[in-house]
C-alpha cells in the first residue's frame, strides 16, 4: 500500500471522489505547517501555516499515481491561488505534497501539461512531505455522516450546480 497527501480545499468536498476511483482509505487532515497537532479551528482561522489536506492510502495496483493526479487537478480550480471555491483562505490552497523524487516529477509533468493545455498559471504548490495530523473524528467520511449538509456545501461552494 502507499500514501499520497494533496490539499485541495474542503476536505470534505475532496473525500468521496477518490472513494469512487478505488483507493482504499481517504482520511482528512492537516499539511504544510509547523505546528503539531493543530485544530480545525486553528487551521480554518489561518493561524497554523497548515492547509486541509487527505492522506490517500491504495494499492497501486488498483490506481495508479498518475490517475490520483489526475483525479485531484479534475476536482479542483487549480488556476485560483487564494483558496477553492468559497472557501478562501491559506488553509484552502492548492498544494501537493511529494513523498519521492519520481512523485515530484510526475505531479511537474501533469502541471505543465494542463498548463499548456489552458495558456494559464496553475496555482498549485509542490512541497515535500513533513508531517500529516488527522483532522477530528466529525470531520472523517463527512459526505456519509451528514449527507444533506455535505450536498449543501457542495452546491453553496459550486463545486456542484443544484438540479
Amino acid at each position: 500500500m502507499s500514501k499520497a497527501y494533496f490539499a485541495g480545499g474542503c476536505f470534505w468536498c475532496v473525500t468521496p471522489i477518490y472513494k469512487i476511483w478505488g483507493v482504499d482509505q481517504v482520511v482528512c487532515g492537516y499539511s504544510g505547517g509547523d505546528e503539531e497537532n493543530p485544530t480545525y479551528k486553528d487551521v480554518k482561522a489561518q493561524k497554523t501555516g497548515h492547509r486541509e489536506t487527505i492522506e490517500l492510502t491504495y494499492d497501486p495496483k488498483n490506481v495508479s499515481y498518475d490517475k490520483l493526479l489526475e483525479i485531484y487537478l479534475a476536482n479542483v480550480d487549480p488556476f485560483d491561488g487564494e483558496g477553492q471555491f468559497i472557501d478562501k483562505g491559506f488553509s484552502y490552497t492548492l498544494a501537493i505534497y511529494y513523498q519521492t523524487e519520481e512523485e515530484l516529477q510526475k505531479a511537474k509533468e501533469k502541471i505543465a501539461r494542463l498548463e499548456a493545455d489552458t495558456g494559464k498559471k496553475a496555482q498549485i504548490a509542490l512541497e515535500p512531505f513533513k508531517s500529516f495530523y488527522e483532522a477530528e473524528e466529525e470531520h472523517q467520511d463527512y459526505y456519509l455522516k451528514n449527507p444533506e449538509a455535505f450536498e449543501k456545501e457542495l452546491i453553496e461552494s459550486g463545486r456542484k450546480k443544484a438540479e
